[in-house]
């Protein structure tokens, strides 16, 4: 690696992940069935206490669901990175059904507007989903 370019970079403050959770609103989840693995982009929501995750669910794709019930372990990503300044937060943990209650408005306050990929809107549903924060890790670039 002696001609590779590179950035160094360190471990993020606790406060410095909660900035970056807080700020953002998607990240990519990565699930695991056996040595099979899955990843999705979704929406996050993040309080300060708990990750909710917005997840689809379609009349045909039941794939997602297969990995979110084989998966002991979860975990989340979300980041920001160019040529020259990066930061990126893991939580892990084990992701189920979340049992609060939130009606529509909330849903919309918590989550940026569902993209959808040539669905019907009355094909698709939603689940929240938290991730139990076991584990989080934050890097970011320094100079």
């Amino acid at each position: 690696m002696e001609h590779a370019e590179y950035v160094y970079t360190s471990g993020m403050s606790e406060s410095d992940v909660d900035e970056h959770l807080r700020a953002g609103e998607h990240g990519v989840l990565g699930l695991a069935d056996g040595d099979d693995a899955y990843t999705v982009p979704l929406s996050y929501h993040y309080d300060g206490e708990r990750l909710l995750l917005r997840v689809s669910e379609h009349d045909d794709d039941s794939e997602k669901g297969r990995f979110i019930e084989a998966t002991e372990t979860a975990t989340f990503v979300c980041y920001e990175a160019s040529a020259t300044e990066s930061w990126s937060v893991h939580v892990r943990g084990p992701l189920r059904e979340w049992q609060g209650d939130a009606d529509e408005q909330t849903l919309n306050e918590w989550f940026p507007p569902f993209r959808l990929f040539d669905e019907a809107i009355e094909n698709v549903g939603f689940t929240l989903y938290e991730l139990e924060m076991e584990r989080v890790t934050g890097r970011e670039t320094v100079e």
